[in-house]
């Protein structure tokens, strides 16, 4: 304290300095002379430890006499080296200090990592003593304080923390733990609200600690409230810690640990009964009864092992539904984590159909699905889910997809899923899609929408592209699926085909003519809207990487059915549509003298250069147009038309996209050139200037 002290003088001495420095400048010749004053007595002041303490003063009546200019400036100049010399003197000492304080926050931090809490804190505090105004050091002590459980003193630093920054994120961040820590919870909410305001970006980070104070909360105000009831004696409060109490006798027979189980299942109702059975240690009860733990593990698979472990699956269901502490609990028991995985696969249809309902219940909440990731092994526990996909029970397979489908959303669990993807996930899909009936056509809609889902990661994305295996079985499933008419698992497969083929894989090359030419060019024929749209999104993604599936729809003809796309309202659909033309235009004569055939004036072009508010639509159909503009005679058919006002209005527009001008300044540039006539036009436009300028984006 003495030397926050001495720092607090300084800076009184600094903001003096400063004052009198400004003065000895004015233009003012009484303003100066009184600083000339001022900065004597000052610098007198600074001296005053190296002098006697006797006091020698006297009086002196005669007033002192007027010093002169040259005496002024002396004194000025004085003042200023002294002022110039210790500024230079503390830069140096401060510089050392800094020095030194860093090397001892380091060290304090490779002790905060290996978990040695007070030794970092020494670091720490050590590191204070060399510098008093470094934010870190107190941020840092802070930290390792809240480890050591001391909150008020990891308050106190977070408040330095502060005075040094006022801004400084993380000193709120701390704060708010300890109060969290502390019990305190609206000082909690409010540390954490004031990170937002400084930084808005950081809302999610908030908002998961704003959910940890909530929950909190309200785990305090259901303890106290259950403690209460079973302070009262009220016979439902009793209940619970009793059949706790029977449970806990070792060594008997595992009907009496069933029938204990199923009675307590029963009586946990509400949430004061979940409470009551986590403080009267009811999970550790449970598990560490060697009984239940060797039926937990399938160490026994006798009949009676399996319905003890049935109750017991169905025990936690009750105990854990909508209690985030409870689940907290569960899952911090070793022989749940190991047993969970397993049990989903079980041979027992009882155990496995329990296990999934306790599974399921995680997966409803980020809290609990958060936990899961955090503490079960999910490649292991997807490989268990596939499995009962992949079964012929409806329930089953219906609840194992939405448990997949929850645990997609979650990127952790995504990361986790990277490594194992083509085991638990590619090859047993594979197996299913190849073999699509009656009997698994229900769940098959919602699991390849998940499988989507769990492709928005590049990385388990570009895994399911490159499968060679995984491509013959879309191949094999799109069949089927026309041949017994499941447009409801169709309609989701060719969205997860559009997905996959935006990545260039020699798996989707070699299965492209028949993705194409074979499937695509006969759904375009379907009744269903929403299918045609699909079928031509995959082959707009699917064509530019096979110049032979091009080719081969073009003889199929493609382009009709793309011109009369491009008729319709859909966006999406005209969206692919043009795409596809493109691709069909740029690659073969024989599909530009198709579509100007069914449409000389390139109307349905013309059209989406004036009214598509989509920069990749109308960029296509410039594209496209200059493709045909290659032809004989067609410049000459636009002759009448608006073409070279459309055209120039894109090529000098603000797209964002830089291939909307240069398409629409090559087909200008193509337009001119076969018809002199537009050339008229475009002068009359003033745009010759504007296409010139267009020139240096075309390469």
């Amino acid at each position: 304290m003495d030397k926050l002290d001495d720092l607090e003088g300084f800076l009184k001495n600094v903001d003096k300095i400063s004052e009198l420095v400004k003065d000895l400048k004015s233009s003012d010749a009484e303003v100066q002379q009184k600083a000339i004053e001022k900065a004597d007595y000052f610098i007198a002041d600074l001296d005053e430890h190296c002098r006697t303490k006797d006091n020698k003063t006297t009086i002196n009546t005669n007033p002192p006499p007027q010093p002169s200019s040259s005496l002024q400036n002396d004194s000025q100049e004085n003042f200023m080296k002294i002022v110039e010399r210790d500024a230079e003197e503390r830069r140096v000492r401060r510089i050392e200090r800094e020095k030194k304080a860093t090397a001892l926050k380091d060290k304090g931090n490779d002790a905060f990592v290996h978990g040695d809490y007070e030794t970092a804190v020494k670091y720490y505090s050590d590191g204070l003593e060399e510098l008093r105004d470094m934010q870190p050091l107190y941020t840092n002590r802070a930290q390792a304080y809240i480890k050591l459980g001391k909150y008020e003193e990891a308050i106190s630093d977070c408040e330095w923390a502060l005075r040094c920054n006022e801004k400084g994120i993380k000193a709120y961040l701390l704060m708010g733990k300890a109060y969290l820590a502390s019990k305190k919870y609206n000082e909690s909410r409010s540390y954490f609200e004031k990170i937002i305001e400084i930084d808005p970006g950081r809302d999610k980070l908030v908002k998961d600690f704003l959910t940890q104070v909530n929950s909190a909360e309200e785990k305090e105000s259901q303890e106290i409230k259950a403690m209460q009831e079973f302070e009262k004696g009220e016979v439902k409060a009793m209940r619970v810690p009793q059949l706790l109490e029977k449970l806990s006798k070792p060594g008997q027979m595992p009907l009496y640990y069933r029938g204990g189980l199923e009675i307590l299942s029963q009586a946990v109702t509400d949430c004061t009964d979940q409470t009551l059975f986590r403080l009267h240690n009811g999970f550790s009860v449970i598990s560490s009864n060697d009984m239940v733990r060797s039926c937990l593990l399938q160490e026994t698979k006798d009949r009676d092992s399996q319905e003890l472990c049935e109750c017991v699956l169905k025990l936690w269901t009750a105990v854990c539904s909508g209690n985030d502490e409870n689940q907290k609990m569960l899952m911090a028991c070793p022989v749940t984590r190991q047993s969970i995985i397993h049990l989903v696969a079980s041979e027992h249809v009882a155990v496995r159909r329990g296990c999934l309902a306790l599974v399921c219940l995680f997966s409803q909440t980020p809290h609990g699905r958060s936990l899961a990731i955090d503490n079960l092994n999910m490649n292991l526990l997807v490989r268990s889910l596939m499995v009962c996909i992949s079964e012929q029970e409806q329930r089953r397979a219906n609840t194992a997809v939405d448990i997949l489908e929850k645990f997609a959303a979650e990127n952790k669990f995504l990361k986790q899923l990277r490594n194992t993807v083509t085991a638990s996930v590619i090859v047993p899909l594979t197996t299913i899609l190849e073999s699509i009936s009656a009997t698994n056509r229900h769940v098959l809609p919602s699991l390849i929408s998940t499988v989507d889902c769990l492709a928005r990661d590049d990385v388990i994305r570009h895994s399911f592209a490159h499968d060679p295996e995984c491509w013959k079985a879309f191949l094999l499933a799109i069949r089927q699926c026309i041949e017994n008419e499941y447009k409801d698992v169709l309609y989701p497969l060719l969205g997860l085909i559009i997905n996959l083929s935006t990545i260039t894989t020699p798996a989707i090359r070699e299965h492209a003519v028949s993705l194409c030419g074979g499937c695509c060019l006969s759904l375009l024929k379907d009744s269903d809207g929403g299918v045609i749209t699909r079928a031509t999104g995959v082959l707009s993604t699917v064509l530019p990487q096979s110049p032979e599936a091009v080719q081969h729809v073009i003889q199929g003809g493609v382009v009709k059915t793309m011109r009369r796309l491009l008729k319709g309202t859909g966006q999406t659909a005209i969206k692919y549509a043009i795409k596809t033309l493109t691709m069909c235009t740029a690659a073969s004569q024989l599909a530009r003298q198709e579509l100007v055939k069914s449409d000389k004036k390139l109307s349905v072009l013309c059209r989406l250069l004036a009214s598509s508010c989509d920069e990749m639509v109308t960029g296509n159909a410039a594209l496209c147009l200059a493709h045909c503009l290659e032809l004989e005679g067609i410049a000459s058919n636009l002759l009448g038309t608006d073409i070279v006002r459309l055209l120039l209005r894109h090529a000098a527009g603000d797209a964002k996209r830089a291939a909307v001008k240069q398409n629409a300044a090559i087909a200008l540039g193509k337009l001119c050139r076969s018809e002199p006539r537009h050339l008229e036009k475009l002068r009359e436009l003033h745009g010759l200037e504007i296409l010139h300028s267009c020139m240096k984006l075309i390469p």
